[in-house]
C-alpha cells in the first residue's frame, strides 16, 4: 500500500521544490543568541528567533535550570492531576497570574495545547466564535475543535467584526478570538476598540499575546497593557517559549472560572505530562528579570527604530509599526529564498517565508529584532542587506 502512497508524497514534495516553497531545516551548533554557529562553522548573526530579550542565554535564566535540575528532577512523568504537579508550577502559575493581572494561570505543555484545548472546553454547538482571519494556527485549529459556529472578520477590521457579531446574534455565548500581535506582520490588534464592540454586543475576548508578552506595553505584560484593557479582556493566552526564556510551554491566564473549568476538562493539559521542572524555573527566573527593569525592552525598542528607520530610508519595503518583527517585503518565493540564502553567505542568519505560511505573493524576510543584538549588529544586518540586494540584482 505505501508505495502508491510513497509516490504521491513524492510528487508533492518535488512540487514543493519546484515553486521554491520548500522548507530547509539549518543547523545550529551552538546556544540561541545573538551570534550563532552553523554547521558550516560559520557564526551568523541571528536575526530570526523569537529571542526577544536575550533571555534565551542568560546566565541567570541557565543557572536557574540547572538549579531546578538538581532540586526538581528532570520530569515529572505524570500529568498535572496524578502526580505531576510540583510547588514551582503553583509558583509560575501565581506569576503569571499576577504579572499580567488576571486572576489565575493553567500552565500547557506548549500554546499550541493551550488554544488546542480552550475552545472545546468552554464553548458548544450553541455558541459563536468569531476570530480574525490572519489568526495563529493553533487557534484556528482549536476553534476547528470546537463544535461552536465560526465567523471569520477581515484583519483587524473593526467594521466586520461588529458585522459578524451581529450575524452571530442568537448564539448563548460570543467569544471574539484575536492574537494580540500578528506573527507574520507585527501588526498589533487594537484591543481597546476590541473591547469596546464585545462590551456593545455582550460577547467574551480572547487574545493570543505570545508575541508581545513580556515587552509589549509600559509594564511588559503585553497589549491588554498596552491598550488599558486588562479587566475587560477575560482570556490571555501565551508562551513560554519566545520572549520568557525562549524554552517550551505555555498557559492559559483568564478568569478564575475558566481556568478552574479548564482543569477539569481540557484534553491538553489532563493527557499531557507536566511542564519540565528546569523550564517552570527557567521561566520564573525570566519572569523576575523582566519584572526588575525595564532595561531589556528598552534596548528592544532602539534596536527595532534603528533597523526599521534604515532599512526604510535604503529603499527596503518593511511594513509600518514599531514591533520588533520587522517583515521586508519580497514578494515572490523564490526571490526571498536566494535573498536569505545570500545574507546567510554574508553572515546575516534569517528565513525566507513563503506561502502557506503567507499569502501567496507576498513572501518576506521575516527580521526579528532583539535586545541580545548590539547596535553594531543592527548596523551590520542593514549593511548586508543592501549589500546582497545589489549583489542579486546585479
Amino acid at each position: 500500500m505505501f508505495g502508491r502512497m510513497r509516490d504521491d508524497l513524492l510528487a508533492t514534495i518535488g512540487d514543493i521544490r519546484d515553486a521554491g516553497l520548500y522548507k530547509s531545516e539549518r543547523v545550529i551548533t551552538s546556544p540561541q543568541q545573538a551570534l550563532i554557529s552553523v554547521a558550516t562553522g560559520n557564526e551568523v548573526l541571528n536575526f530570526c528567533a523569537n529571542n526577544y530579550l536575550g533571555l534565551s542565554d542568560h546566565p541567570e535564566v541557565v543557572a536557574a535550570a540547572k538549579e531546578a535540575l538538581d532540586r526538581w528532577g528532570f520530569g515529572l512523568s505524570s500529568v498535572r492531576f496524578i502526580c505531576g504537579t510540583q510547588q514551582i508550577h503553583k509558583d509560575l502559575e501565581a506569576a503569571l497570574s499576577t504579572f499580567l493581572g488576571t486572576e489565575d494561570t493553567i500552565l500547557y505543555s506548549s500554546c499550541f495545547d493551550a488554544n488546542g484545548g480552550l475552545f472545546e472546553t468552554l464553548l458548544g454547538a450553541e455558541d459563536a466564535i468569531i476570530s480574525d482571519e490572519l489568526n495563529h494556527a493553533s487557534i484556528i485549529d482549536g476553534i476547528r475543535l470546537s463544535k461552536a459556529r465560526r465567523y471569520r472578520y477581515k484583519n483587524r477590521d473593526m467594521a466586520d467584526l461588529e458585522a459578524q457579531l451581529k450575524d452571530a446574534a442568537d448564539a448563548r455565548y460570543r467569544l471574539i478570538a484575536t492574537d494580540g500581535v500578528f506573527s507574520m506582520d507585527g501588526y498589533v490588534a487594537p484591543l481597546d476598540e476590541i473591547c469596546d464592540l464585545a462590551e456593545r454586543y455582550d460577547a467574551l475576548v480572547m487574545v493570543d499575546d505570545s508575541h508581545a508578552v513580556g515587552f509589549v506595553g509600559p509594564d511588559g505584560a503585553g497589549t491588554p497593557s498596552l491598550f488599558g484593557v486588562k479587566d475587560r479582556v477575560d482570556i490571555v493566552t501565551g508562551t513560554l517559549g519566545k520572549a520568557l526564556g525562549g524554552a517550551s510551554g505555555g498557559y492559559v491566564s483568564a478568569r478564575r472560572e475558566i481556568v478552574e473549568l479548564l482543569r477539569q476538562r481540557s484534553r491538553p493539559y489532563l493527557f499531557s505530562n507536566s511542564l519540565a521542572p528546569a523550564v517552570t524555573a527557567a521561566s520564573l527566573k525570566a519572569l523576575e528579570l523582566i519584572g526588575g527593569s525595564s532595561d531589556l525592552r528598552d534596548k528592544l525598542a532602539a534596536n527595532t527604530k534603528l533597523f526599521r528607520t534604515k532599512m526604510t530610508e535604503a529603499g527596503f519595503d518593511v511594513l509600518p509599526g514599531d514591533h520588533p518583527i520587522s517583515p521586508v517585503m519580497i514578494g515572490d518565493a523564490a526571490e526571498a529564498g536566494r535573498l536569505a540564502d545570500k545574507l546567510l553567505d554574508l553572515g546575516i542568519y534569517v528565513i525566507g517565508f513563503s506561502y502557506p505560511v503567507v499569502p501567496q505573493g507576498k513572501a518576506r524576510i521575516r527580521v526579528q529584532l532583539s535586545a541580545a543584538h548590539s547596535t553594531q549588529d543592527v548596523e551590520t544586518a542593514i549593511a548586508a542587506f543592501i549589500e546582497a540586494r545589489d549583489a542579486l540584482a546585479g
